[in-house]
């Protein structure tokens, strides 16, 4: 069991809140995408807060944990979140997760449900459903490949991109990442109770509709799907839209609590 004090230390390495808002009666929890920090999500909290406060997610191996070795197991990554998000189940969650951050949103979710302690909400963004299993292996290119994938994703930022030195610095946790998406497996009849709302790209290489949809037996709550004009990263193409999307799923809420 995770006693209080690891679990506050924990906190403070994996969450991260840009806009702190004591009087938020909501708080979301974004999980960024493979190779992404929690910074990506600085925009949403700036946008949501204060009526939300966001809490964004910071995996090992970047930034100001660039020290530390990724993880490359679904599983402990979700295992590690869960306990680091015990000290913020003093306020209703939401949990966001955008590609791979989606399914470890789905993983985390379960864990929270099975303590009694679930979000009220998931937002599965970007991602085909846990049990849609495709063969994928960017985590055996080398360093090239992994840079022509993310580049063909549009997903990182291309200040990074065109710096080699801090390239090189991120890449082994980016390849942990992947290494940790490609190997995930679900087993038969995973779900959440918690009611499901998946947002994909009409022109996204990597989650066809049909993919986005077979998120529905996943939840035991109600499901929606929401597509968007643009590819893999249409959320920051349509950024306008999607928080469109959050500020009215969380109107829903104040409205209903």
């Amino acid at each position: 069991m995770t006693s209080t004090l690891s679990a506050g230390r924990d906190s403070d390495q994996w969450i991260r809140r840009y806009h702190p808002a004591p009087g938020a009666s909501h708080r979301l929890v974004c999980f960024p995408h493979a190779g992404g920090s929690a910074s990506f999500y600085f925009p949403v909290s700036a946008a949501l807060s204060p009526e939300v406060e966001v809490a964004a997610v910071m995996y090992p191996g970047r930034q100001d944990r660039r020290t530390e070795p990724g993880i490359d197991d679904i599983a402990t990554m979700a295992d590690r979140t869960a306990a680091a998000l015990a000290p913020f189940a003093d306020k209703p969650l939401t949990f966001f997760g955008h590609s791979m951050g989606a399914v470890i949103a789905f993983e985390v979710a379960r864990r929270l449900e099975a303590e009694g302690r679930g979000p009220r909400h998931v937002f599965a963004s970007g991602r085909r459903a846990p049990s849609v299993f495709r063969p994928e292996n960017v985590h055996e290119r080398d360093d090239d490949g992994i840079v022509a994938e993310m580049k063909a994703l549009s997903g990182t930022d291309s200040r990074v991109l065109g710096n080699e030195e801090l390239l090189r610095m991120v890449l082994p946790a980016i390849r942990s990442d992947y290494r940790a998406i490609e190997r995930y497996r679900v087993e038969p009849g995973a779900a959440i109770s918690a009611p499901l709302t998946v947002l994909t790209g009409d022109a996204d290489p990597r989650t066809t509709l049909d993919d986005a949809r077979a998120w529905e037996p996943h939840t035991r709550g109600r499901f929606g799907l929401k597509v968007f004009p643009g590819g893999h990263f249409f959320l920051s193409e349509k950024a306008p839209d999607v928080l469109a999307v959050l500020k009215e799923h969380f109107r829903g809420r104040a409205t209903t609590t």
